[in-house]
C-alpha cells in the first residue's frame, strides 16, 4: 500500500491557514491535521480548506485534530504566537513564544511523533533551538524557516532595482530572521554573473545599504499595510516540506544548526543548506568578505544572547 503524506499544523491563524492552503494548492501532501487552542477556528479552517479541495486536481483530506493526533503525521509545522507590533522587534516575542511551545511540544512527543518539525514561530532561530531541545529529535529534523523568506525578499528588491526577473537571481540573507540579518552581496549570482560583473555589464548602479535596509524592514512594511504577513512564508514552509518529501536536495536558506560552520557551534541561524529526505542534510558555508563576516559575527552574538535569555523560560 502506498504511504500517505501527512502534515500537521499547530496554530491556524493567518500563517498556519495559508501554509495549509499552499500545501494543498501545490499538491505536497495527502492529509492535513489542523490543531489550535481555539478549536472552533481549527474546525472552521478545516471546513474552508475542504471546500477548496473540490477544485483541485488532486485529493487532499483536511481535518481538525489534537496534539495526540500528531503522533501519526510525518511533519509538524509550528506557526503559533502573536506579533509585537509595538516594538516591531521579533526578539521581543521570545518569552511568550517559548511558553507556548513548552506547553505542547512535549505533548506531541508523548504521542509518539518521530518526524520533522518545521518552525515558523518568531523569533524563529531561537524558537527552533528550543523546539529541538524539547523534542530531543536530531538537529537535522528540526528546521526553522530562518532567512528563507528574507532571501526571497532580497531577490525581489534586487529584481526591482536591476529590472530583471527575480528567478534569475540567487542571493542570500544570513543571520537572525530579524533586525540584524545581513545580505551577502559578494556571493549574489545572476545566472552565473556576479553582482559586480552584472553592474559593469549593464552600467547600472546599486545602493547596497538601501537594498539591505529595505529587505530587513520588508516584513514590518507589509504588516503595517495589512496587519499580517502570510503568503510568502507559507510558500517557504511548502518548499521545505516538498524538499523533504521529494528528497529534492534543494539548496535554500533556513535556520540550520551550526556544528563548526562559520566557526560556531550549538545554535540555529539563517544559512543556506541542502534539504532532502533527511531534513537539513548539510549546512553550506558562503565565503564572506571582511565586512560581511563582521556583520555575521554581530548577528551570531545576538542569537547567543537570546538563547541565554530563553533559558529563563524553562527554569
Amino acid at each position: 500500500m502506498f504511504k500517505q503524506r501527512k502534515v500537521g499544523i499547530v496554530g491556524t491563524g493567518h500563517v498556519g491557514s495559508h501554509c495549509a492552503l499552499s500545501l494543498m494548492l501545490q499538491g505536497v501532501c495527502d492529509e492535513l491535521v489542523l490543531v489550535d487552542i481555539d478549536e472552533a477556528k481549527s474546525q472552521s479552517q478545516a471546513f474552508d480548506c475542504m471546500d477548496t479541495a473540490s477544485f483541485l486536481p488532486h485529493r487532499v483530506k483536511v481535518k481538525k485534530g489534537t496534539y495526540q493526533d500528531l503522533g501519526k503525521v510525518d511533519i509538524v509545522v509550528i506557526s503559533v504566537g502573536t506579533i509585537d507590533n509595538v516594538s516591531k522587534n521579533r526578539l521581543s516575542e521570545l518569552e511568550g513564544s517559548l511558553k507556548i511551545i513548552n506547553s505542547f511540544v512535549p505533548e506531541i512527543m508523548a504521542s509518539g511523533f518521530k518526524g520533522y518539525f518545521v518552525v515558523i514561530t518568531n523569533p524563529v532561530d531561537i524558537v527552533t533551538y528550543y523546539v529541538q531541545k524539547l523534542s530531543g529529535l536530531p538537529h537535522n529534523h528540526v528546521i526553522g524557516t530562518g532567512t528563507g523568506l528574507d532571501s526571497a525578499r532580497l531577490c525581489r528588491v534586487l529584481s526591482n532595482e536591476l529590472n530583471i526577473d527575480a528567478r534569475s537571481i540567487q542571493a542570500y540573507m544570513l543571520g537572525e530572521h530579524g533586525d540584524s540579518q545581513m545580505a551577502v552581496f559578494s556571493q549574489v549570482s545572476i545566472n552565473g554573473f556576479s553582482l559586480e560583473s552584472f553592474l559593469k555589464n549593464t552600467g547600472k548602479k546599486l545602493d547596497y545599504n538601501k537594498v539591505e535596509t529595505t529587505v530587513t524592514k520588508a516584513g514590518w512594511d507589509i504588516y503595517s499595510g495589512k496587519k499580517s504577513t502570510e503568503f510568502g512564508i507559507a510558500c517557504v514552509c511548502t518548499d521545505i516540506i516538498r524538499a523533504v518529501y521529494s528528497d529534492e536536495k534543494k539548496v535554500m536558506a533556513c535556520s540550520g544548526y551550526l556544528e563548526g560552520h562559520y566557526g560556531e557551534n550549538g545554535l540555529y541561524i539563517g544559512v543556506p543548506a541542502i534539504i532532502g529526505k533527511n531534513g537539513v542534510e548539510k549546512v553550506l558555508e558562503l565565503e564572506l568578505n571582511e565586512k560581511e563576516q563582521d556583520k555575521f559575527s554581530e548577528t551570531l552574538e545576538i542569537i547567543k544572547k537570546h538563547i541565554k535569555i530563553g533559558e529563563k523560560a524553562f527554569k
